[in-house]
């Protein structure tokens, strides 16, 4: 599972690891990004939903993150949280992988 939990957010990865760790970015990708939404059908999801409401899923999974990452933002260098970030936290300037090597201590 910390494979799963540190590779989920890597897209082209976990899908070649192994099937736990395929399956959680899967159900991951489904709940949060809404990818293979139309692979399963209304009614299933329907009754998926009745089973595990998301009651103002999308603001409240958003706050989580900023919550979560905001008193840690250097954490965010080279993945998604930065996008919360930049989003909801006024001043935040995310990290730039170009920069830090055009300004490492190496000479030319």
């Amino acid at each position: 599972m910390w494979t799963a939990i540190a590779l989920h957010t890597t897209p082209g990865i976990p899908e070649f690891m192994e099937p736990e760790v395929a399956l959680f970015t899967a159900g991951v990708e489904y709940d949060v990004l809404g990818i293979g939404y139309h692979d399963i059908s209304d009614a299933d999801r329907a009754a998926i939903s009745t089973l595990h409401p998301g009651p103002d899923f999308k603001r409240s999974i958003l706050a989580a993150f900023t919550e979560g990452i905001a008193p840690k933002p250097q954490t965010t260098f080279g993945n998604v949280k930065a996008d919360v970030l930049e989003r909801f936290v006024p001043g935040y300037q995310r990290g730039n992988f170009v920069d830090i090597i055009l300004n490492s201590d190496w000479p030319e």
